[in-house]
């Protein structure tokens, strides 16, 4: 196996929580650009309802986010904020709802980063949706979990 190349992939894995296609496809898109504009790849896991939550997030001890994208409401009725964002992480979380109250509800656990959705100008929620998760990108400490080495 004369020639055999390691490389070093670098990943980030995102949880989005949101139940709004039209919404969720907008942040995908913004994603790709930004995954080709620094170094890591990113894997995402979309949750589209609070049921999903609770069975795959809550009940699942060993599952582990770089960072969290936190919608409120969803369309079975329910709330994302079931997710339990303390043993998360509330630092790798961004609130995302288009209703302050719901933003301001995810601050008082103690959430940092909210952009508000505007779903008459989804281009532009978006692009400030990229930007946060740039930055968050930026302040991440490196984790040896998100380097994989491949042949």
């Amino acid at each position: 196996m004369v020639g055999k190349i390691k490389i070093m992939i670098l990943h980030k894995t995102i949880l989005i929580l949101e139940d709004d296609l039209r919404t969720l496809s907008k942040i995908l898109e913004k994603l790709s650009t930004l995954e080709d504009d620094q170094p890591y790849q990113f894997s995402t896991i979309v949750l589209t309802n609070h049921i999903q939550v609770t069975e795959y997030i809550n009940n699942n001890s060993k599952v582990n986010f770089d960072m969290v994208l936190l919608d409120r409401d969803c369309k079975l009725g329910g709330s994302f904020h079931i997710a339990d964002l303390e043993r998360i992480g509330v630092e790798k979380v961004i609130a995302i709802s288009s209703v302050p109250k719901w933003n301001d509800e995810a601050r008082k656990r103690g959430v940092k980063r909210v952009v508000q959705k505007d779903y008459k100008n989804l281009d532009t929620f978006a692009d400030a949706v990229r930007i946060e998760i740039d930055n968050l990108l930026r302040e991440l400490p490196p984790v040896e979990s998100n380097c994989h080495q491949i042949t």
